[in-house]
């Protein structure tokens, strides 16, 4: 019998004080589940004299991250310090000296996943990371277990907080870009660089992840196509809503027979689409299988408490494996070979709007292009603009392969009636009338 467990922390920010405060607080829960007291016995932090927002016996900290990786007393690590190279450096020491590790890291697990998860089990040691996708959300639990039997086919993602917040505040309140992502850095919802988040990168991490667990295929980062959210404009919004759309940065990870499609990309969703409702700083996945059907995994993606509970949640899992003496047994190699759709094989709707000459057969001209590539159009607008003599044309297209679009795009822009493309967005989802 296990008379204690003791972990040590790497990193004691807003996170690690989270899983302070947890582990303390529902001492009585712990041990009810695991029938012996939990012990934070050391933690690593930057600067030993800074003033935190929680009490810390002194004596447990450290600048020194081999007093809890060559810790002989310490069983479990927990990461929640950021950062790639250096931390992967620690977390394969703490792994190879047989510690047990839970971390909230996406950027490494993104990044050597597989070179971890594999360490862990050569070394018969867990390796949980919950809290590294979707904060709260038991996402990754649920695809592992949960929804072990059936057949993933697509995950649909709003995984980024940060870029949630500013498309909801653009599109409920009609404010302009640049000044809605100042307010989101003044509320903390933004870094003081978001290029992570904004351009997609974030989320791009979180779906690499999501997909290698959901179709047991290794999926790397740069197998996702990404672009961000920083070119969208009020008119891109506003065309949206009239014609029945809401606008999200979407990451998506569709699968059809044995190949699979990975991206980031602001999307179109129709209103009554489930990811569309999903506003502010929160996170959902919408998952499709072919035995369950639809689900969809909603809650917050970040904070203190929400991605505590997730990293504390792991902690509890290896805890009941030391008890079971099966740690290092979870670990399945990905099941299939990389097989990733070409540009012909993803379908899909298309919102574009151009500018174009207001004078007779410019839109003939326009159709005439897309009709040779059979692309058909499902809705359009035609507005006049301020300018004289140009026009604004917006149009939602019936499904089209993305090489083919990518062509119509090329050429959209010799045409002589087209003044330029303004913009050109993914739609997804089918509206139910």
């Amino acid at each position: 019998m296990i008379k204690s467990i003791s972990i040590g922390l790497l990193g004691l920010g807003t996170v690690g004080s989270g899983v302070v405060q947890i582990v303390e607080r529902h001492q009585d829960k712990l041990i009810h589940q695991i029938g012996c007291p939990v012990e934070i016995t050391k933690i690593v932090v930057k600067n030993l004299d800074k003033q935190r927002d929680i009490e810390i016996d002194p004596s447990k900290l450290t600048t020194d991250p081999n007093e809890v990786i060559e810790n002989p007393n310490i069983d479990i690590v927990v990461e929640v310090m950021g950062g790639i190279e250096d931390t992967r450096n620690y977390v394969v020491k703490a792994l190879q000296n047989k510690k047990h590790v839970v971390t909230a890291n996406k950027d490494l697990m993104a990044l050597y996943g597989a070179e971890l998860l594999q360490i862990a089990s050569e070394n018969g040691c867990d390796l949980f990371f919950e809290a590294s996708v979707a904060g709260g959300i038991p996402i990754i639990r649920s695809l592992v277990d949960g929804l072990a039997s059936d057949r993933i086919t697509k995950m649909m993602g709003i995984v980024n907080g940060t870029t949630n917040y500013i498309l909801t505040k653009m599109s409920q309140e009609g404010c302009p870009y640049g000044e809605v992502l100042k307010e989101a850095q003044e509320l903390g919802y933004a870094e003081s660089d978001p290029t992570a988040d904004v351009e997609g990168l974030d989320a791009a991490r979180k779906m690499a992840i999501l997909a290698t667990l959901g179709f047991s295929m290794q999926i790397d980062l740069d197998d996702v196509k990404v672009s961000g959210i920083s070119s969208i404009t009020e008119e891109d919004l506003d065309y949206s809503k009239r014609l029945g759309y809401t606008m999200k940065l979407i990451g998506i990870a569709d699968r059809e027979e044995d190949k699979v499609e990975v991206s980031v990309q602001p999307t179109l969703l129709p209103n009554n689409h489930p990811l569309a409702t999903v506003n502010d700083v929160y996170n959902a996945v919408y998952v499709c299988g072919e035995a369950v059907g639809e689900t969809m995994f909603y809650g917050p993606g970040a904070g203190r408490f929400p991605t505590a509970t997730s990293i504390v949640s792991d902690l509890v899992e290896v805890m009941k494996n030391m008890l079971l003496g099966v740690n290092g047994s979870k670990y399945v190699a990905p099941q299939f070979k990389k097989s990733l759709k070409s540009d012909e094989e993803i379908l899909s709707k298309y919102f574009l709007r151009i500018h174009v000459q207001d004078r007779p057969g410019a839109f003939a001209a326009i159709t005439s292009l897309f009709s040779s590539y059979n692309v058909s159009f499902e809705k359009i607008l035609q507005l006049p603009l301020k300018t004289k003599g140009v026009a604004e044309i917006v149009i939602i297209t019936h499904h089209a392969n993305k090489q083919a679009y990518n062509e119509i795009m090329e050429k959209l822009n010799t045409l002589e009636v087209v003044r330029g493309v303004k913009s050109s967005y993914r739609v997804e989802g089918e509206e139910v009338l």
